[in-house]
């Protein structure tokens, strides 16, 4: 254990979460001290502590005491202190060529009021970033700032002949989701009287199913808030995605989000642009440009498969391709650990068990499952399907923060018709709904004959987006018992299902251990979840009062 003496320890004390043990934290230090002092670390025989004392606090040249505004220099203008901080990462950095330097330090970011189309490309990151967005389950939108709802006015779309069509649809959609507020929550505290939760929980659970019925008015233009946190290799490639984008939403949202960044990690973030980042995201748009030429000549004549408006035995889900041989695979890399032997021949031996030794095996190595968190070990990456889905553009946005596994998603259109929640036939407002979705569905034919890319804004959430998406095993076992608990949107909960059943019609041994899914019906879906919430706020007085 290094040893300091107590002038040192006191130096160090506001920097490390303790002195004296070989695990602690950093403290106190800006994001590009971090990543400097970590990607500094990767090459010095010193432990962490005293290459921060000894190169970093001691070395003047660094001018780290005015970078962390300590000791003399506290209170110092934190603008200061950061471009101080990005000459110091230069400095310490001089001849680090690895761009996962960036990935040592991070960034909180809000992005407010921006559309349901741009929340979407910010959280496609399948690395590197964590979201979180508003949700559209537990807040109504139904709220007007300055006389108008918020949902975004696309300036293309704005500054075309389409501007008055486009707010007049927009308007419509948002005056019949707030219109049909009261009758829908009074219809269901009929329907779901109270029991003995608390009116907390009651009323919790009715304004999140009243909330999840109605989302389907909602345009892809409404507006959303989210905030992000991300290391700084992230949010460069981010940034240089959105620069790439056709829509002009997502290329504002790019300059304001860099020119924060540039505030907080500029070291991290400034190749978004310029000699590095421009001809990639010149790459990017001709790439996308190339592909969507040839794809248009190759399919010209091709409509897609006829979809059953509003039928729910319409195909939500195919099993495109699977792994013939993924019982071996995931019996093989089960075992692998477990021997000196190479993956081959673990996987002949595999390939010459029967069927019995082999459900032997995969149940052993499920083991005693006690819950949906108790996951199956990596054995199961070893075996991947693919899926194509169709579902409505609202509950996409949930299955859509399954970031691991690989996703691509086409435009969203109006080609595949709607879900029409079975709630508003009951109380009357599936014609008024009707209505809405034809007013929506003529005005993006008219829009996109124009503005192809802006269209998607004026699309409600309750129209059909088509994506594709690959998995492992897995990842498939944990969409799957996550996304079906009883809690969750119908919607949602059945294509998650389906994937499933899917599955269990071509190889059921390997989801035979998946006990968790759940196929129960559920009247107020948060109901349980919102009574789990009454325990712990019980528990909470009780441990500190109140």
């Amino acid at each position: 254990m290094e040893q300091f003496t107590e002038e040192e320890k006191a130096i160090l004390t506001p920097f490390c979460s303790n002195i004296d043990r070989d695990v602690f934290a950093l403290l106190n230090l800006p994001e590009v001290v971090k990543g400097a002092l970590f990607s500094r670390y990767s090459r010095s025989d010193k432990p962490l502590r005293r290459l921060l004392l000894d190169e970093f606090i001691k070395n003047e040249k660094t001018g780290f005491s005015e970078i962390v505004s300590y000791a003399k220099s506290a209170g110092m203008n934190q603008i200061v202190a950061t471009q101080k901080a990005e000459e110091f990462y230069d400095r310490i950095l001089l001849g680090f060529g690895d761009d996962s330097v960036a990935e040592l330090g991070g960034a909180h970011v809000a992005c407010e009021n921006v559309s349901n189309i741009a929340s979407k490309i910010l959280e496609d990151s399948r690395l590197g970033i964590s979201p979180l967005e508003k949700s559209t389950r537990y807040v109504y939108f139904d709220k007007k700032t300055g006389g108008k709802y918020l949902y975004l006015e696309e300036p293309k779309i704005m500054a075309s002949r389409h501007a008055e069509l486009y707010k007049e649809t927009c308007d419509g959609l948002f005056e019949s989701y707030a219109k049909w507020i009261e009758p829908l929550r009074k219809y269901l505290t009929e329907k779901f009287p109270r029991r003995e939760e608390s009116e907390r929980a009651y009323n919790s659970s009715i304004k999140a199913k009243a909330c999840d019925i109605l989302r389907g008015y909602l345009p892809a233009s409404t507006l959303t808030n989210l905030g992000l946190f991300g290391n700084g290799r992230a949010f460069e490639y981010l940034l240089i995605k959105m620069y790439s984008s056709p829509l002009a939403e997502i290329n504002g949202t790019a300059e304001t989000m860099h020119a924060e960044l540039s505030k907080a990690i500029p070291s991290f973030v400034k190749r978004a642009k310029g000699e590095f980042g421009g001809p990639t995201i010149k790459y990017l748009k001709e790439t996308r440009e190339c592909m969507q030429a040839l794809a248009d000549k190759a399919f010209e004549d091709i409509e897609p498969e006829a979809t059953i408006q509003n039928n729910r035995d319409a195909k939500e889900v195919t099993l495109t391709s699977y792994d013939s041989d993924a019982e071996e695979k995931v019996i093989a890399a089960s075992l692998y650990p477990h021997t000196a032997l190479p993956l081959q021949q673990v996987r002949e031996k595999a390939n010459a068990m029967d069927s019995g030794e082999r459900a032997k095996i995969i149940s052993q190595y499920l083991g005693n499952r006690l819950n949906r968190r108790h996951k199956p070990g990596r054995g199961f990456e070893h075996a991947y399907y693919e899926f194509d889905v169709l579902m409505n553009y609202a509950s996409y946005r949930d299955l859509h923060r399954h970031r691991v596994l690989t996703q691509q998603r086409q435009r969203l259109t109006v080609k595949h018709g709607y879900d029409l929640p079975k709630e508003l036939a009951e109380i009357g407002a599936d014609r008024e709904f009707r209505e809405r979705m034809q007013e929506a569905e003529e005005a993006y034919w008219k829009i996109s004959k124009d503005l192809k890319d802006e269209a998607q804004y004026v699309v409600p959430f309750a129209y059909k987006i088509r994506y594709a998406c690959c998995m492992n095993l897995r990842e498939l076992y944990h969409l799957v018992e996550l996304r079906s608990t009883p809690h969750g949107h119908p919607d949602y909960r059945r294509v998650a299902l389906k994937m499933l059943d899917e599955v269990k019609k071509v190889q059921p041994s390997l989801v035979a251990g998946m006990k968790f899914a759940n196929y129960s019906d559920a009247g107020l879906e948060r109901l349980e979840s919102e009574k789990m919430i009454d325990k712990r706020i019980e528990e909470t007085k009780r441990k500190y009062g109140g």
